[in-house]
């Protein structure tokens, strides 16, 4: 009789405790079950401990009885969340050794730098230079390394050496050539006038070898023969001329520059960018002196020109050479200013009297 009063003590005692569970659990749910709606069921962003907890305390309760509860996130996710921290657990990625070392910026920038710079330079010898710098890599990774910056293989950068690259390997030799034309009123009539120059590209002298009204290859045949002429020959120190593809550099205009021991670069097709220097100068000698001034015969057009080439030696400073003359010699710094004018004022410069 005693043992089975204390059952149903106990029962009845289970019993409360567990209706008071379900309430508490019930009520939990409800409280969910509002924040959701109030939501408006937004999804939740859990930081890595919370999803930490979550997924700890809904492995005990597994697929079946997270189910029956309305939670923040379904199921699926919170089982998710614990095999990736069983997966965490196991990881090794931070004790495994690491594989073939990657090549230092510095020796990826030496050999990109070795191949632009030598055209006839190829994967070995590049391999060769950086170990006389106590830098060793393959040839495999050199070539991996120029085809990832698309740069060929040396017997194709041979083939098609660069314009710039060029330039600066020729720069002391090189002289460029090219026209420009002008009205001129001669009786009362207007006239073209075509004016042709050479420039020297690393001192920036210039040279009219010829204006004419109607150039032919007779008077461009003398020109050239003027140009490198063995005593005072415009090009005589010259090995390299620059052209566009003018019909008036005839055949025999560049065969007498070769035998004179210049050799023609002609440019391709409607490229004056090729010949920028030249161009350059066809611009100042328009925008600073003749398109300022009416030509008023072939006299008068042939003076302002020879006007302007003195002034752009001696006196005209210039850019690309530090804002320094091309022949000219700075003037004394004591003393008065004074003002010497060219074309009655068109072109102007000023200077100190030497005392």
């Amino acid at each position: 009789m005693i043992t089975n009063l204390w059952q149903m003590i106990l029962f009845s005692m289970g019993g409360c405790f567990n209706e008071h569970q379900r309430l508490k659990l019930e009520f939990t749910l409800e409280q969910l079950q509002v924040y959701k709606e109030l939501t408006g069921n937004k999804r939740l962003r859990l930081n890595d401990d919370q999803r930490r907890r979550l997924a700890v305390k809904g492995r005990e309760l597994g697929h079946s009885g997270l189910r029956e509860l309305v939670t923040m996130v379904t199921p699926e996710t919170i089982m998710r969340w614990h095999r990736e921290l069983v997966a965490k657990k196991y990881d090794g990625s931070r004790n495994r050794r690491p594989g073939r070392p990657r090549i230092i910026d510095e020796a990826r920038s030496l050999i990109v730098r070795m191949a632009t710079d030598n055209e006839s330079w190829g994967f070995t010898r590049i391999v060769g230079e950086l170990s006389n710098l106590q830098i060793y890599v393959s040839r495999t990774s050199v070539k991996r390394i120029l085809t990832e910056f698309g740069i060929k293989p040396a017997p194709d950068r041979l083939e098609h050496m660069p314009w710039s690259k060029f330039l600066k390997t020729h720069w002391e030799g090189l002289a460029a050539a090219d026209f420009f034309t002008i009205e001129v009123w001669s009786r009362f009539v207007l006239t073209r006038y075509l004016v042709f120059f050479v420039i020297d590209l690393s001192s920036r002298r210039v040279v009219i070898a010829g204006i004419m009204p109607i150039p032919d290859g007779r008077w461009m045949s003398q020109f050239a023969c003027n140009l490198v002429d063995e005593e005072d020959g415009f090009l005589r120190s010259k090995t390299h001329l620059i052209l566009d593809r003018d019909p008036l550099y005839t055949a025999q205009f560049r065969s007498i520059l070769k035998s004179g021991g210049v050799e023609v670069v002609r440019l391709p097709p409607r490229s004056p960018n090729l010949n920028a220097f030249a161009e350059r100068f066809v611009l100042s000698i328009k925008s600073e002196c003749l398109n300022r001034l009416i030509p008023l015969g072939e006299r008068h057009f042939r003076q302002a020109i020879n006007e302007y080439v003195e002034h752009y030696h001696l006196e005209r400073t210039h850019q690309g050479l530090d804002n320094q003359l091309i022949d000219g010699v700075a003037e004394t710094r004591v003393g008065p200013v004074h003002r010497r004018e060219r074309l009655g004022g068109l072109l102007n410069s000023y200077y100190r009297e030497a005392a």
